[in-house]
């Protein structure tokens, strides 16, 4: 199933930890437990370099933080959700040129579900950190117009009340300083 060098001490720990952890989850069915023992697992997948693994338990990860009603679980399940597609369409390219592209769609269409959500998270500085989780995949995947409008959005959190007053020329100015 794995290359012996993958499984190394930790990640083998981290595979037992996460699929205890899933178990455990799984006997109280409880979707906010569910959610994070997924996560759990899928993060043990990708520390083990196999990021289709991780994929497939973040798609079922979603359906369980949708199914817990939070917002902001959901919309962290989706920004890893678009990391990880991310992550499968450069491998794919890798081996591939231009295979990955599919991947790279899913990747763009959990990012943006994430970015319209972002504004239901209970905390706005976590809102900010979500919109640039979302613009480093938006610019991986070679969406660099969309990475610096989330920037954009991100800086306009950063400034609060204030940019409101601030002249709307100047906000794509801001958007570029984000990328230094």
């Amino acid at each position: 199933m794995y290359d012996a060098p993958l499984l190394d001490e930790p990640a083998r720990e981290a595979l037992r930890l996460a699929s205890a952890a899933l178990d455990a989850a799984q006997a109280k069915a409880d979707p906010y437990g569910m959610t994070q023992a997924l996560l759990q697992l899928a993060g043990a997948h990708t520390q083990m370099n196999a990021p289709a693994c991780a994929e497939t338990y973040l798609q079922i990860a979603l359906r369980w933080a949708r199914n817990a009603h939070a917002s902001d679980l959901t919309v962290d399940v989706l920004c890893e959700l678009s990391s990880a597609a991310e992550t499968v369409a450069e491998a794919q390219d890798a081996c591939a040129p231009g295979s990955g592209h599919v991947a790279r769609e899913r990747a763009r269409d959990h990012a943006y579900e994430a970015s319209m959500l972002a504004s239901r998270v209970a905390d706005p500085q976590w809102e900010m950190k979500v919109l640039l989780r979302i613009s480093d995949v938006l610019d991986r995947c070679g969406d660099r117009a969309d990475a610096v409008q989330m920037q954009t959005r991100a800086l306009r959190l950063m400034a609060g009340p204030a940019a409101e007053t601030l002249n709307p020329h100047v906000m794509p100015v801001l958007g570029r300083l984000a990328d230094q």
